[in-house]
């Protein structure tokens, strides 16, 4: 059997030969290190026999030095082990499923009646895991026929694995199922696992959540454990510190503690904008609207409401139906708009156009509503009502990669305001689509030939575009290492078919316009939240509810302090006075607390200085003292950092 090795070597093995034999044919030390091996593409234990085939078979073996896959092998493991010390200490548990995750992995139970389980229960818990995980008991898979595995579990009285083979029969027409066993747990799984328990080296469990089994509501509620694994103990306690901070900074917490938002239950997955709140929302705003006018932006406006026959027209009744808010009203059903594009269609076909007006590049912060599931609302990274900053771009053939170039240079443009470095992701078409293999076949070819003209790097991300064309998505890394998805530029080909868009061309002809859907911050609220987190709720300067606070000392500096505040305002300041009859070390911490980026206290010295040349002293968030200082000097400063977005 031929092997193609990652560097292109190739490795001869005999008929027959497993993982293991292949990373022992290779040397000794990737033998003892190996975890699992990728052949074609398919992570696989080290155990199973390499499938059959003439052509070489591309491997990689894993070893804790391939990153998340390698990763995803122990956390699967890990879950096994919970599952079997779950099941020692409490005899008569039905276990669920137990997938590796994203930073981790989870096991779902249903508990014996009058049994709960807790973060205090964790202790125990873990300790009788690191009893399976030191005996280094190996993981040993047995493929057996379906009706062998369904009486072993309707034995056990583990309802969940038979209800899940079921499903696996009369959906997929399975034959066999494997099983694993690691000590004494047996567990339906499909693998991989590592050799033994004994390579899982760092674990925590974090915390217990209810999950629906299969996330139905009309099914048992379940408990599910969290964990997270790590090939060494410096990395777990690294990941955890991350959550802590992450924890720390959650905008959930902060927006509410600095007064920017709060939610209700009279309107779920909708934000209440506290004015602070509204001066960051209508900041950001106004940042796109200047840099869009700037770039040839015009603002447009279109309803909330339309008839089905548009959202028909655009193909979102039949693909996006769930996920809106419908009514009726006059024997006509209507729904709320999910996003822009087709009513930017609309407004496009009300007027004539010519070869001369394109490209046309519309742009509107609307008002957006989407039906999302409750148990999927998060803060405001996860809304029901959102706006987005959100154009379209009807333009020629021969316009596409100026146009897609320079979206993605307005991109970079906002992205750098933030100090926030981004990384381009291209989608390619999705298995439900619109339109034919070969509008798609010149949509992906232009989007490839836009971003390689300008000389831009991307990743290739097959699958994941829009259901109507193919997109550049932005991805930004916060200050705590996690990966965000941010703006996006989507070519579309199809939605202009649809509602039969035209212009005029130079032969006096009709012709389609080709569309481009761009959104840099993606959703205001979104975006909020994001910032919020990166910055800790530090917002700059710029961006900040209330960039200066002044405190007088005492109630004879009031009238003073009145006169520092009418002037900062004047010099287009956002200023505030704290009249409160509180000790200046109480307002000073609450000031500090509510993040306000520079403290003005006054006092006798401040209020007796001349009137021609007004004193404060100054003290910047964490930034300590500064001293007594002119005002007109630093309202001068200010505004320059305040014009120049600076986020210093």
């Amino acid at each position: 059997m031929k092997l193609e090795l990652p560097d292109g070597a190739c490795l001869e093995v005999p008929d027959g030969a497993t993982g293991a034999d292949a990373a022992a044919a290779i040397g000794p030390g990737l033998a003892r290190a190996a975890l699992a091996i990728k052949v074609n593409g398919e992570v696989r234990d080290l155990a199973r026999p390499l499938p059959d085939g003439a052509a070489p078979h591309r491997i990689e073996v894993l070893t804790d030095r391939s990153g998340e896959e390698a990763l995803a092998v122990i956390r699967h493991d890990c879950a096994h082990v919970l599952a079997t010390a779950v099941m020692e200490l409490y005899p008569g548990v039905k276990i669920s499923i137990g997938p590796a995750i994203e930073d981790g992995f989870y096991y779902d139970f249903d508990f014996p009646e009058g049994v709960s389980l807790s973060d205090a229960d964790f202790e125990a818990i873990e300790a009788r895991m690191r009893r399976h995980i030191e005996a280094d008991e190996p993981f040993e898979r047995q493929d057996v026929p379906v009706g062998e595995a369904l009486e072993r579990f309707r034995s056990e009285g583990q309802d969940y694995k038979v209800r899940l083979i079921e499903d696996l029969v009369r959906e997929q027409g399975v034959e066999t199922v494997s099983l694993y066993t690691n000590g004494p747990f047996t567990d339906l799984c499909r693998g991989p696992h590592a050799p033994s328990t004994g390579r899982i080296r760092a674990f925590k469990l974090q915390s217990v959540a209810g999950a629906y089994w299969r996330g139905d509501s009309s099914q048992p509620m379940l408990t599910r454990v969290y964990g997270t694994a790590f090939f060494s103990r410096s990395e777990l306690e690294q990941h955890l510190e991350r959550l802590e901070r992450a924890r720390a900074n959650d905008h959930r917490r902060l927006g509410p503690q600095l007064g920017l938002f709060a939610f209700s239950e009279v309107s779920p997955g909708a934000a209440f904008w506290l004015p602070a709140g509204t001066e960051v929302f209508n900041a950001l705003v106004s940042l796109s609207r200047e840099m869009g006018r700037e770039r040839g932006y015009l603002e447009v406006k279109t309803p909330q409401i339309y008839d089905s026959s548009l959202w028909q027209t655009s193909g979102h009744w039949d693909k996006f139906g769930g996920n809106m808010f419908v009514t009726e009203y006059e024997d006509r059903q209507m729904a709320v708009k999910p996003m822009n594009c087709p009513g930017h269609c609309k407004l496009y076909s009300l007027e004539r156009h010519s070869y001369r007006d394109l490209p046309l590049r519309y742009w509107e912060p609307g008002l957006l509503h989407r039906r999302e599931p409750s148990g999927t609302l998060h803060g405001l990274l996860r809304v029901r009502h959102f706006a987005q900053d959100d154009s379209h771009i009807f333009c020629t053939e021969e316009q596409i990669q100026d146009e897609v170039a320079a979206a993605i240079e307005f991109a970079f443009a906002t992205y750098r305001i933030f100090g926030l470095d981004v990384r381009l992701e291209l989608s390619t078409r999705p298995e439900v689509r619109l339109g034919s293999d070969a509008l798609w076949d010149r949509s992906e070819a232009a989007l490839m030939e836009a971003l390689e003209s300008q000389g831009l790097a991307y990743d290739l991300n097959p699958g994941d575009g829009a259901f109507y064309g193919p997109k550049v998505d932005m991805h930004m890394t916060d200050s705590l290492g996690r990966s965000w998805q941010l703006g996006t530029v989507q070519l579309d080909y199809n939605m202009p078919q649809r509602f039969d868009l035209a212009y005029t061309g130079a032969d006096n002809a009709e012709h389609r316009p080709v569309m481009i859907h761009r959104a840099l911050m993606g959703s205001y609220e979104r975006f909020i939240g994001i910032l919020i987190e990166h910055f800790a709720g530090e917002l700059p300067l710029w961006l900040a509810p209330v960039q200066a606070i002044v405190l007088p000392i005492a109630d004879r500096h009031l009238e003073y302090a009145g006169s520092v505040v009418g002037r900062l305002r004047a010099g287009g300041l956002r200023a505030e006075l704290d009249r409160r009859g509180e000790s200046i070390a109480r307002k000073i911490r609450e000031a500090e607390l509510r993040k306000i980026p520079y403290l003005l206290v006054v006092g006798d010295r401040e209020a007796e200085s001349l009137p021609d040349r007004p004193q404060v002293s100054v003290r910047e968030h964490h930034g300590g003292e500064r001293g007594a200082m002119p005002l007109e000097e630093l309202i001068g400063e200010l505004a320059e950092r305040v014009r120049s977005r600076s986020i210093g």
